[in-house]
């Protein structure tokens, strides 16, 4: 692992981390003495797709659940059709 000073890894810093996220991690040393390591974050994305799955049931029907009521919201009543119920 390749081992620099303070100074130059205040100069280079933007080559060395640039380097540390292509998988060559580094350490800094003062006066010869090592500081720290520098090494790439592997992040891993937490899986969302599927994360209830087994856990909850989907009624058969769900598609067509409350068409009616969303096809009024969409269309309204016209005042012949309000008049007419009351």
């Amino acid at each position: 692992m390749k081992t620099v000073n303070m100074h130059e890894a205040k100069t280079h810093l933007s080559k060395l981390v640039e380097q540390a996220l292509q998988g060559q991690p580094f350490v800094i040393a003062k006066a010869g003495k090592p500081l720290v390591q520098v090494t790439m974050i592997e992040t891993v994305s937490p899986q969302r797709t599927g994360f209830l799955k087994g856990q909850v049931e989907i009624p058969e029907d769900f598609d067509d659940m409350a068409a009616e009521d969303i096809k009024q919201l969409f269309e309204g009543e016209t005042e012949t059709e309000s008049a007419a119920k009351g």
